[in-house]
């Protein structure tokens, strides 16, 4: 029998990476995720600190985007071998929200979908489009005999249970039906939404605005998740989310959140 290995996977919405890279690199150093998934990066291809993180022990691939969007993957002492750059389905897509790797025997796709605010309008068109377009993507690594996951920060908030007040959400994006059928259409596909599963009824958070305390006070969402496929749910051990870091000194609003997995 081969020998299984536990690795680590993050998903972290670091809403600015050069701005906030000393507390990248803090939670990197004492945390040591095996996998990361960054969004949001706000920062040209040319901009991304791919030295320092390097210097890190961290390999890494990106697809920047300056000012806004951005995604990127990270793996501990290897190199990301990239598969995917930007989402299937509309060539006219130039958003930087989609990059797909091969990472320690994983296939790991990292996602920022789009907020979708103010809805109606095209913003929230555009966010039911890009969940549509990735539900078709993910059809096709659902099912894969390798070890597969779709990390990242979803703009989804799966049940009221996921937020601290469902009532003042209830005109925002992330919480209309429609934006909770896409994400169930997702889960309908065989994805494991892992955190859920292994937190089962208790309420946990990946977000928390920057409003009234709301991090210290533990008032937040649950908008980042970590999807596995039938292959690599097999493996799951444990889950959480590095609360600490959002309550740093000039954090991001969201908090690394991650997995244990089994792998062989």
């Amino acid at each position: 029998m081969p020998r299984k290995k536990t690795l680590k996977l993050a998903t972290f919405n670091i809403n600015g990476i050069n701005s906030r890279l000393p507390n990248l690199l803090e939670w990197l150093g004492k945390e040591k995720p095996d996998i990361v998934a960054l969004q949001e990066l706000k920062a040209a291809d040319q901009a991304f600190p791919a030295d320092a993180l390097e210097a890190a022990g961290y390999g890494s691939i990106w697809h920047g985007q300056p000012s806004w969007n951005g995604v990127a993957l990270l793996g501990r002492d290897t190199a990301p071998v990239e598969s995917c750059r930007g989402l299937p389905g509309d060539a006219a897509d130039k958003q930087s929200r989609y990059i797909e790797a091969a990472i320690h025997g994983i296939v790991v796709a990292g996602i920022y979908a789009p907020n979708g605010n103010p809805q109606p309008g095209p913003k929230f068109d555009y966010k039911l489009q890009w969940m549509e377009r990735l539900a078709r993507h993910a059809k096709s690594l659902v099912d894969l005999s390798h070890p597969v996951v779709v990390m990242g920060d979803f703009n989804v908030i799966p049940a009221d249970e996921d937020v601290y007040d469902p009532k003042s959400f209830r005109k925002d994006a992330l919480l209309q039906p429609e934006t909770r059928r896409a994400y169930e259409h997702l889960l309908e596909q065989g994805w494991t939404d892992s955190l859920r599963h292994v937190f089962g009824e208790e309420r946990i958070y990946t977000f928390w605005d920057y409003f009234r305390q709301h991090g210290e006070r533990d008032r937040g969402l649950r908008i980042d998740h970590l999807l596995l496929n039938p292959v690599l749910a097999k493996g799951l051990k444990k889950a959480g989310v590095d609360r600490w870091v959002r309550l740093q000194e000039r954090p991001s609003d969201h908090a690394p959140t991650w997995i244990e997995v089994s792998i062989s």
